[in-house]
C-alpha cells in the first residue's frame, strides 16, 4: 500500500543577518511534526530555505563591499550549519537564487500576465525597505510602517500589478468554507478585518533596484519579493520544471508554519495567486507567536537583540534547547525567553524527572539483577495506573500533535514520567531488594519502569532525537520494540534485554553560577540595561510606597502554573470557601479558595486559572489546600479570578 503523504514547510528565512533563536523555534517545531509524521508512517516532505532577493540585501551587500550573492552565500551557509546542529531533518532546502526557482518564477509571472491577472501601471505610495512592503496612507501607524514601526519613504515607479482586489470575496468565502485554513482562530479574524477594509492590487515588480529575478519579457523589472518568495512552496517540488512528479505527489501542502507577522501574505496574497493560476490551495496556514525576551521585547535582527542558538546548544546540548522551545511555549501564542526559565526546565524536567528516572531504574537493574531481569515476575494492583497511563500516552500525543500543540504532548509525556518516579517511591525497590522472597516482585517493578521508559522514548523521539536513542540503548530495547505501533503496546521489551547504566542524560546546573555566566554571553534586555545604568550612578525609580522591592531570585522561587478546574464544590463548614479540584498538567490537586461570595461552582468548572504551585500545603476547614489561585481586588467588595482559558494545563508562567 502506498504511504499517505504529508507536506510541511517553514517560511523561507531572510538572510540579512545572523540566525537567531526565533528562527530556530519555527524550524524545530516543523521538524518535530515531520519526525512525528514519519514515526506514524507518513511519506513526509519537509521544506525550509532562504528568501534571498530584495533591496535590503542589495543595500547591505553594497555596505559590505561584496556582491549580493556573495553576501547571502555566507549567511545561508550559517543557516544550514545551524539546522544541522539542531538536528533538523528537512528533505529540501530551497534558495530563491537557485536556477530552477528563477526559471519557474519567470514562467509563473508570464502565465499570470498572459491571463490578464498581472498588468503594467505606475506605483505611488509609502515603502518600508526593511519589510519590503508598500503601504497606503491609511495603513500607516503614526506615519510609520504598521508591521515594524520604522520610517517609510515615498516611492514612485513603473511597476506590474497583480489583481489582488478581484479576490476579496473568494478569500472571505474560503475562510468560511474551510474554517481550519487559518489557525489559530484569532489570526483568521485579523485577516477578515484586513480584507473588509479594502484590498488594493498588489505591486509585483520593481525597477528601482536590480537584485531580483528579471521579468524575462521586460528586463528592466525584477519580480517583487512576495511573488518570488511565496512560490517557493511549489517550485521546490518541481512546479514549472520538466519534472513535476513531486509537485503532483505532495501538493497541496498540509500546513505552512509561519510567524504571525507574515500570516497576511500567506493567507491573502498566496491563495489569491494560486486561485489565479487555477492551482489547489494549501490545507492550512498556522501563524505561531513571537519569542520574546523577559521584558517583552521581540527578538529582531534589526534591533540587534538576537539570542545565538549555537551558544546555547554548546552549553546545554541540542535536545535541551529543542525541549525548552517546544515545552515552554504553547504553539500559536507568544513565548518568553529568559535564562532562568531555560535552566529551570533543564534542571526540573530533564535532569530531575527524566534523567533521574532512567538513572535510578538502570542502576537498580544492575545492582539487583546484573542488568538482565528474571522472566518470573509478580504483578500487583499498584502497577495498574502506571501501565494504563503509559499505554494511553500515544493516543494523547497523537491528539496534541494533530492540533500542533507540542507543549501539551510533552506535558502528557512528563505526566507519565512523573508517575513512574512516584511509582518508584510507592514500590520501594530498595526494600524489595533486601528480601529474597520478593525477587519476582522486584523484577516486575523494574520491568514496568523499563517498559515505561521504552514507550516514553518512542514518543520523545520527534522532540529529543538525540536523547531517545540513549534511553533505548540503556534499557536494551531492540528496534522491533521501538515502532509507532509498539508505543501503544505493553510488554514489548524482551526478557533478555540487557540493561546498562550509561552517562547522565542531563547533568544538573548550578543555577546562580550559570545565570551569571550566561547573562554575560547573551544580549541585555532593557531591564538589565536600566539596572546597569542605575548601578553606574544614575537614579533608580523608587518602589511604590508600602511595597518591598524583590530581586529576580526571590520571584523565581514562586512557581506559577496554569491549572484547569475539573470539579468544584462548596465547603459546608465555611461560607466563603470553595473546594477546587485542579489538573495542573502533572497530576490532580485540591485547593481551597475563599471566592464563594463571588463565584458559583458551575461558573468555575472547566475554566483555567493561575496556580501558585509550590505553596506549602495548609489545612482549611479540614481540607488540605495544595496551593493558591490568583485573583484580583476589582473594586470595593469585588474579586475577579484571573482566568487563562485556552492555555494548556501545566504551562509555566514567568
Amino acid at each position: 500500500m502506498e504511504k499517505k503523504t504529508f507536506y510541511i514547510t517553514t517560511p523561507i528565512y531572510y538572510p540579512s543577518g545572523q540566525a537567531h533563536i526565533g528562527h530556530s523555534y519555527c524550524t524545530v517545531a516543523s521538524d518535530a511534526i515531520a519526525r512525528y509524521k514519519r514515526l506514524q508512517g507518513y511519506d513526509v516532505m519537509f521544506l525550509t530555505g532562504t528568501d534571498e532577493h530584495g533591496q535590503k540585501i542589495e543595500i547591505k551587500a553594497a555596505e559590505a563591499g561584496v556582491t549580493p550573492k556573495e553576501y547571502v552565500d555566507k549567511i545561508v551557509a550559517d543557516f544550514q550549519a545551524l539546522w544541522k546542529l539542531l538536528n533538523i531533518s528537512n528533505d529540501r532546502f530551497i534558495r530563491t537564487t537557485d536556477g530552477y526557482h528563477v526559471k519557474a518564477v519567470q514562467k509563473i509571472f508570464r502565465a499570470l500576465y498572459d491571463k490578464g491577472e498581472i498588468y503594467k501601471g505606475k506605483y505611488e505610495g509609502w515603502y518600508c525597505t526593511p519589510c519590503e512592503s508598500f503601504w497606503t496612507e491609511t495603513q500607516l501607524k503614526d506615519g510609520k510602517c504598521p508591521d515594524c514601526g520604522r520610517e517609510v519613504k515615498w516611492a514612485e515607479e513603473e511597476a506590474y500589478f497583480f489583481r489582488l482586489s478581484h479576490y476579496a470575496d473568494r478569500l472571505l468565502q474560503l475562510y468560511e468554507d474551510q474554517p481550519e485554513f487559518i489557525q489559530p482562530e484569532s489570526r483568521k479574524n485579523e485577516m477578515i478585518n484586513f480584507i473588509k477594509q479594502g484590498l488594493g492590487d498588489l505591486c509585483v515588480s520593481r525597477t528601482s533596484f536590480t537584485w531580483g529575478i528579471p521579468v524575462d519579457f521586460d528586463p528592466k523589472h525584477v519580480v517583487y519579493v512576495w511573488l518570488d518568495a511565496l512560490t517557493n512552496y511549489i517550485t521546490a517540488l518541481g512546479y514549472g520544471s520538466d519534472n513535476e512528479a513531486d509537485y503532483q505527489k505532495y501538493w497541496p501542502a498540509d500546513v505552512h508554519f509561519v510567524g504571525k507577522e507574515i500570516v497576511r501574505f500567506h493567507t491573502i496574497i498566496w491563495p489569491a495567486m494560486l486561485m489565479a493560476l487555477d492551482l489547489p490551495l494549501p490545507k492550512q496556514v498556522y501563524g505561531h507567536g513571537w519569542l520574546l525576551f523577559g521584558d517583552g521585547t521581540k527578538m529582531s535582527k534589526s534591533k540587534g537583540n538576537v539570542v545565538d542558538p549555537v551558544v546555547l546548544c554548546q552549553r546545554y546540548g541540542v535536545d535541551a534547547i529543542r525541549y525548552f522551545l517546544l515545552r515552554e511555549i504553547p504553539f500559536g501564542s507568544d513565548g518568553v525567553f529568559t535564562n532562568e526559565a531555560l535552566i529551570s526546565r533543564i534542571n526540573s524536567d530533564l535532569a530531575n524527572d527524566l534523567g533521574n528516572l532512567l538513572s535510578r531504574t538502570t542502576a537498580m537493574a544492575q545492582k539487583y539483577f546484573g542488568g538482565t531481569l528474571p522472566a518470573e515476575r509478580e504483578a500487583d494492583p499498584l502497577d495498574e495506573e502506571l501501565i494504563s497511563l503509559a499505554t494511553a500516552l500515544r493516543g494523547k500525543c497523537d491528539e496534541a500533535i494533530r492540533g500542533y500543540q507540542f507543549s501539551t504532548a510533552l506535558s502528557e509525556i512528563w505526566r507519565v514520567v512523573s508517575r513512574a518516579n512516584k511509582y518508584i517511591d510507592e514500590t520501594m525497590p530498595w526494600a524489595l531488594g533486601k528480601d529474597e522472597s520478593k525477587r519476582a516482585r522486584l523484577a516486575a517493578v523494574l520491568y514496568n519502569l523499563c517498559e515505561t521508559l521504552r514507550i516514553v522514548s518512542i514518543l520523545l523521539c520527534p522532540f529529543l532525537p538525540n536523547t531517545s536513542p540513549r534511553i533505548q540503548r540503556q534499557i536494551g530495547a531492540p528496534a522491533e520494540a521501538l515502532t509507532y505501533e509498539a508505543a501503544a503496546q505493553w510488554g514489548r521489551l524482551p526478557a533478555s534485554a540487557a540493561i546498562t547504566k550509561g552517562e547522565t542524560l542531563f547533568p544538573r546546573i548550578d543555577v546562580d553560577k550559570e545565570i551569571e555566566e550566561l547573562n554575560a554571553l547573551l544580549p541585555k534586555t532593557s531591564q538589565e540595561a536600566e539596572k546597569e545604568a542605575a548601578q553606574a550612578g544614575k537614579s533608580q525609580p523608587a518602589a511604590p510606597e508600602g511595597v518591598a522591592q524583590i530581586g529576580i531570585e526571590d520571584f523565581s522561587k514562586v512557581e506559577l502554573r496554569v491549572a484547569k478546574i475539573t470539579a468544584c464544590e462548596p465547603v459546608k463548614r465555611a461560607k466563603k470557601l470553595l473546594k477546587l479540584t485542579l489538573d495542573d498538567g502533572e497530576g490532580v490537586r485540591t485547593v481551597a479558595s475563599g471566592i464563594a461570595p463571588w463565584y458559583r461552582p458551575e461558573d468555575l468548572t472547566g475554566r483555567s486559572i493561575v496556580l501558585v504551585a509550590n505553596l506549602k500545603p495548609a489545612k482549611l476547614c479540614g481540607i488540605e489546600s495544595q496551593g493558591m489561585i490568583l485573583a484580583a481586588d476589582a473594586g470595593e467588595n469585588d474579586v475577579k479570578v484571573l482566568f487563562v482559558d485556552g492555555i494548556p494545563a501545566g504551562s509555566r508562567i514567568h
